[in-house]
This record gives structure tokens, C-alpha cells and sequence, in this order.
């Protein structure tokens, strides 16, 4: 009597682990579509009998992916838009069946970010997030890799080289810009001033950089104030912006280079006339449309979130369906950018 194939010769016959072809019959996840067609052909040519029950005998079976990202700020209304494109993109994905689980950090602390980091990873075969620069989250990242759960960074590059591929605009090029628009806006001499959120966010860091750089390049006879720190709040950003204008007489421009940008537009409303201030400020919002329109905001450069969104989720499905194995890339999306007259 010949001898019944068992898991193990399914196995070698496909051409991966048991471990493998366990999760592929048990409707486990983390099978790519390849993986279970192999699977498959395999117990065809072998004769080991498939479970009439296994998922892999479905008509049109669609392979199943747990998906983390982790934002925050969910009052703003740039993260708000984020976190529906990510919804909205992971239905979009017909060939699979994609559930995001999807959460906030209550707030920039690293251990906030580390613990809503590891609870996505908990349930999820490959994460996402926006995170600060911190010791904390890099040893975390070490630990989310080893245990062969892929993060992403997005918009700020957090994760160093255990990340699994950074998401976001190449954030000195997006300072030059900025730069560049104040000192063809000004043409003179006169003082301007930039904000970031604080010393965590490397990303603005490199925005501060590149601004600072365009203008010495572009306009080396304007002055650029001391770097305020706006910890990304509207309240913050406000006081600072009111505190600039009264020590500086000859403030020409501003430069916020993360959140906060409502403060500044609300300071700039009580205080100047429209134009008087060159501002210049990220990502599309209601306040940042309306700022543009009467002349507070000189321009805005936006995340392309719906194109961000797809090259994310597509690169998570195929990092969790080919491991390791998998190249880290770096994707930088080319900034969409608003003036007065393209709103």
C-alpha cells in the first residue's frame, strides 16, 4: 500500500515551510497568493488530500492581511484625511481581503508612539507609522524585526536601518522649496523666521536645513531669526508667531515647517494686513485654503496622500508575502503645491 503524503512532503513538494502550508490550510494569514497556488498544484500532483473546509479550496480564494498604522494627532485634519485614504485604499485592494487596524497616539510622548506601535504589531503581520526620533522606538523597531513584523515609517524616517522602507517627501528638497518661494516672494533685505515642531522630528529638522541653505544659495541678504520650537500645537504656534512680530520689525516671512500652521494664520489675521507676511506653511487644510485665498498664506506644500497610500499598502502586502527577503526602499513622492491662484 503506498504511503499517504504527509504535511511535511506537501511541503517540499511546493517548495515552502510546514509552517507555511499550516497558516495556508488553517486560514492563518501571511501566506502570499504564490505561496497557496504552489500549495496547491503541490496536493494536486501528490495526491494529498486537501480539507474539503481549507480555505485554499475556496472558489477565488482571496489571500487575508492584517495591516497596523499608527498616526496621530486625530483632531487635525490633515491626519483625519490620512487615516480615511487609509481605509479607503485597503478596500480598494479586491485581489486580497486587507483589514486595517487603525490608531492614534495620544501624543508625541515616545512611550505613547511605542506602546500604540506594539499594539498594532500584536495584531497585524506588517505596520506603519508617524513617530518622532527616539532611542525608545529604535530598540523597538530591532524587536518588531526580529520578530519578522515589518515598520514603516511614514513622513518622518524614525525607524534608521531596521525599518522596512520610508514613506514620505524628501523633506530637505521640501525646505529648499520653501527657500526658494521666500526669497523670490521677498527680493530684499529683511528678516524671516521658521518653526519646528522640536528636536525629536528629524524630518523638520532636515526642512529647517534645506530652508536655511535655499536662502543662503537664493537671498544671502536675508536674516534668519533663531529657530522657534512650536510643539506642533495651534496655541503654541500662535504665541510665537505674536512674540516674532513684535521683536522683529523687519519680519518678512514665516516657515512652519510641521503642524501648528493654524496658529501662525490666526496671529497673522489679528496682527498684519494680507500680504504684509510671506507665509508659507504644509499641507492642504480648510484654514490653509482659506489663508491662501485672502492672501495670508504666500504657499503650501502638500503630501500626496492618496498616491503615499497605495505604494503603502502595496509594498506592505508584498513585504508580509515575500519576508525578509524584501529590499528596504526609501519612496520619496514629489510635493503638490498650492497658491494663492490654484485654489
Amino acid at each position: 500500500m503506498a504511503r499517504r503524503p504527509t504535511l511535511q512532503d506537501l511541503a517540499r513538494a511546493a517548495g515552502v515551510g510546514t509552517a507555511t502550508v499550516d497558516r495556508a490550510l488553517n486560514g492563518r494569514g501571511n501566506v502570499s497568493a504564490r505561496s497557496i497556488a504552489a500549495i496547491v498544484e503541490a496536493a494536486k500532483r501528490i495526491g494529498y488530500p486537501l480539507p474539503a473546509s481549507a480555505p485554499v479550496n475556496a472558489p477565488n480564494a482571496k489571500p487575508k492581511f492584517d495591516l497596523g498604522f499608527v498616526l496621530h494627532k486625530p483632531s487635525q485634519s490633515f491626519y483625519q484625511r490620512f487615516a480615511h485614504e487609509i481605509t479607503r485604499t485597503c478596500a480598494e485592494r479586491t485581489e486580497a481581503q486587507i483589514t486595517p487596524h487603525l490608531s492614534f497616539s495620544p501624543s508625541q510622548a515616545p512611550d505613547d508612539f511605542a506602546k500604540a506601535i506594539t499594539d498594532a504589531a500584536s495584531k497585524s503581520q506588517a505596520v506603519a507609522a508617524t513617530a518622532i526620533n527616539h532611542p525608545t522606538l529604535s530598540r523597538l523597531v530591532d524587536r518588531l524585526t526580529e520578530d519578522g513584523i515589518p515598520l514603516f515609517p511614514l513622513l518622518n524616517d524614525f525607524a534608521g536601518r531596521s525599518g522596512a522602507g520610508y514613506f514620505g517627501l524628501d523633506n530637505m528638497k521640501v525646505g529648499r522649496l520653501a527657500g526658494w518661494m521666500m526669497a523670490t516672494q521677498l527680493q530684499r533685505s529683511c528678516r524671516v523666521a521658521v518653526m519646528v515642531g522640536g528636536a525629536r522630528w528629524h524630518g523638520q529638522g532636515l526642512r529647517e536645513t534645506g530652508f536655511r541653505s535655499a536662502l543662503r544659495e537664493h537671498a544671502p541678504q536675508i536674516t534668519v531669526a533663531d529657530t522657534s520650537v512650536n510643539l506642533e500645537t495651534r496655541q503654541v504656534t500662535y504665541e510665537a508667531t505674536l512674540d516674532l512680530l513684535q521683536r522683529h520689525a523687519d519680519l518678512a516671512g514665516i516657515y512652519v515647517a510641521g503642524g501648528g500652521m493654524e496658529g501662525a494664520i490666526a496671529a497673522l489675521r489679528e496682527a498684519r494686513p494680507p500680504g504684509k507676511v510671506s507665509l508659507i506653511v504644509n499641507e492642504l487644510t480648510e484654514d490653509s485654503r482659506e489663508a491662501l485665498a485672502d492672501r495670508y498664506v504666500t504657499m503650501v506644500i502638500a503630501t500626496p496622500l492618496q498616491t503615499l497610500c497605495r505604494a503603502l499598502v502595496r509594498h506592505m502586502v508584498d513585504r508580509v508575502g515575500k519576508g525578509p527577503e524584501f529590499s528596504r526602499e526609501r519612496l520619496f513622492f514629489e510635493p503638490l503645491i498650492y497658491l494663492p491662484d490654484s485654489v
